[in-house]
């Protein structure tokens, strides 16, 4: 069993890139659980004083869930042509870590319009030594959708077949890892 850590790049109740992670849990194939950090916004500031044995309970936890998962999926929304200052906290918190070297990662979508923030988190996580996985991407359009709309979209049978698919195929990225 594959153990993959999803992360939402957005603190917004009514998140698209949340509700895409939270339905990676429900839609994984039967030999991977996927679970989904929280704690994104509850993470102090990174302040590189703070390493080592002052490092905040709440960092040491994204710290040892990064470090004991297989592999990790990010989706991320696109804030003034970036990555939300929440989700960079987040890896700043792992950049002297272990934690992020060779981890596999996948970067999956819910807006074809993050283009900056797509090419902006594939430079911070490549520089951050985590083996991306790139060679199938997961985009489902819930730009702009109100929940109740995110969650019909989410539930139709060619996205959940795409999210199988897109977590089977991450799972044999690791696999071969």
């Amino acid at each position: 069993m594959l153990n993959i850590l999803a992360i939402s790049g957005s603190l917004r109740a009514a998140s698209t890139n949340s509700a895409l992670v939270a339905a990676l849990t429900q839609n994984a194939p039967p030999d991977c659980h996927v679970s989904v950090y929280d704690g994104l916004g509850r993470l102090p500031i990174f302040n590189p004083d703070d390493e080592g044995e002052r490092t905040p309970p709440q960092a040491a936890a994204l710290i040892d869930a990064v470090t004991a998962a297989d592999g990790v999926i990010v989706s991320c929304p696109e804030y003034a042509h970036g990555v939300p200052g929440g989700l960079k906290n987040a890896l700043d918190w792992l950049v002297s870590r272990d934690a992020a070297v060779g981890k596999p990662a996948m970067l999956v979508h819910a807006s074809p319009r993050s283009l900056f923030a797509r090419a902006a988190l594939v430079e911070v996580m490549r520089t951050m030594s985590f083996a991306l996985y790139e060679e199938a991407a997961l985009e489902i359009a819930l730009l702009g959708k109100r929940p109740p709309e995110v969650e019909k979209i989410l539930a139709e049978p060619e996205n959940r077949l795409a999210m199988r698919g897109a977590v089977s195929d991450f799972a044999e990225f690791i696999r071969a890892g």
